[in-house]
């Protein structure tokens, strides 16, 4: 496997970073009336998108700004 820049190690390590932070808040769960469970659904599908993107950036795929998750999937697959 070919040496991975620092740079693109630390984009992808952020990207990775704040997956891990929304897929943090999705599994917390509802621990208050005042959070609405589609607010947990949207951290879980930012959780994966973000995760997408970090693996994009790995594998140096380019993505447009995008929240659609097949389209980036597609990207990797292809890639």
């Amino acid at each position: 496997m070919e040496k991975l820049s620092m740079k693109r190690q630390q984009r992808a390590n952020e990207w990775l970073q704040r997956a891990k932070s929304n897929m943090a808040r999705a599994k917390a769960g509802r621990v208050s009336d005042e959070i609405l469970y589609e607010d947990l659904c949207y951290d879980a599908q930012q959780a994966a998108e973000k995760a997408l993107k970090s693996l994009c950036i790995l594998h140096e795929i380019l993505f447009p700004k995008t929240h659609d998750i097949a389209y980036l999937m597609d990207l990797l697959v292809k890639g």
